[in-house]
């Protein structure tokens, strides 16, 4: 892959945009605990960005089947920098909370359709074979772009504010779309799925239609229908877990706003190991092993955070949690790619995202909620021990007789 030009600026344009998001995943946060110092807003803010996504992954897949993908990826890369380059222009003047949750909604929006965009690209890069290796090394490099971006995020909003910060994740976005018009994508094949005499608009460009043949597909599959409802559970219990983490750390430990940076760059490290050890183990345990294997360790993870009083042991727990975050999900992300059937692969995608991720915003608004309410400790003992018995759940079904590929 290495000698694979197109793969590779591809490679370098999402690794640049990573960066600038990382910068937006501690920036956003804390803009928002330093005008309200409230978590339940921080996890209100979550829980709008993600019902935006939401929103946007019932229509994601029909777009993305049916329009040239390379310049839909450019076109959501321009309009993301547009979108958050306008909020460190408004917080010269004062700050302006809820400007964020008319911009962050939008941004999530347009990022779905860009993910999905992002996901049906890969395989025509590199192939069937190397698609594993391919999204392995794609969320390392991602993840270490995420060492440095929460780290440089830290210090930029210990010493600017963190509406700068989010200044370098807009800068990122036009980067990655230069790059982007420098790849060259293959002509995937013509959508064989659709009968020959189906030539009714209507139909062919109806959303609800497109959802049902990604529903369909992922229903008559045993291990994705499997994953779909494990991760609905998953995604409910955890989207909430950047805000948790950043509100322990200011609130009940103290820290500034470096600390949280540094932590969060040590948690990235978790993914890249994690990324970089995923097709080795996939190889070796199979997908069942690897995947049920990861959750629980996630679970885990997620349970000691809010009992962690130091900040190394918060660092430690939140690598782990990471890695193997990073494991399940490019497992679950490469299955997802093998099986399905290039014309269907943009509407799979997006109905595989629109149900997992139905209910977290929902679950992150509970979450920071009850862990402002109740304490953090508590909530996130609850949380860890329930996705621990969703890898346990999965050992009774066909993602355990999954094999290696």
């Amino acid at each position: 892959m290495w000698r694979q030009r197109d793969f590779g600026v591809f490679w370098a344009a999402q690794t640049l945009s990573f960066l600038g998001d990382s910068f937006a995943l501690i920036a956003l946060p804390l803009l928002v605990l330093q005008a309200t110092g409230s978590l339940a807003r921080m996890g209100l803010l979550t829980a709008v960005g993600g019902a935006a996504s939401v929103v946007a992954a019932v229509f994601a897949g029909a777009v993305v089947d049916r329009v040239d993908r390379r310049r839909l990826l450019i076109g959501c890369d321009l309009v993301r920098m547009v979108l958050y380059g306008v909020i460190p222009l408004v917080w010269l003047f004062g700050p302006r909370v809820w400007l964020l949750y008319v911009i962050l909604p939008l941004g999530e929006a347009v990022g779905m359709l860009f993910a999905v965009g992002y996901v049906t690209v890969v395989r025509g890069l590199v192939g069937t074979a190397r698609l594993t290796e391919a999204n392995g090394r794609l969320n390392a490099t991602a993840a270490a772009a995420g060492v440095l971006g929460p780290l440089g995020a830290g210090l930029v909003a210990a010493w600017t504010g963190p509406a700068a910060a989010i200044g370098v994740d807009a800068a990122s976005f036009g980067v990655s779309a230069a790059c982007l018009a420098a790849v060259r994508l293959r002509r995937r094949p013509a959508d064989d799925e659709r009968p020959a005499d189906d030539k009714r608009p209507a139909e062919r460009t109806g959303l609800w239609r497109d959802l049902r043949v990604g529903v369909t597909f992922l229903y008559g599959h045993p291990v994705l229908r499997t994953l779909t409802v494990l991760l609905f559970f998953f995604s409910f219990l955890t989207l909430g877990l950047t805000d948790l983490v950043i509100y322990h750390l200011k609130h009940d430990l103290g820290h500034d706003d470096g600390t949280v940076g540094t932590v969060m760059a040590a948690g990235a490290l978790g993914t890249v190991a994690g990324s970089l050890l995923v097709a080795r183990i996939r190889r070796r345990l199979g997908f069942g092993t690897t995947w049920s294997g990861s959750t629980a360790v996630c679970g885990l993870a997620f349970a000691g955070l809010g009992w962690a009083r130091e900040v190394p042991v918060v660092a430690a727990l939140s690598a782990a949690f990471l890695a193997c975050v990073a494991m399940a999900g490019t497992c679950s992300m490469s299955l997802r790619q093998e099986v399905t059937p290039e014309p269907l692969l943009g509407r799979v995608t997006s109905a595989f995202w629109t149900l997992q991720y139905s209910a977290a915003p929902i679950g992150a608004a509970v979450l920071t909620w009850a862990a402002e309410h109740h304490g953090t400790a508590p909530i996130a003992l609850l949380a860890g021990a329930s996705c621990v018995l969703i890898a346990l759940t999965a050992q009774f079904t066909p993602i355990r007789r999954s094999p290696a590929p």
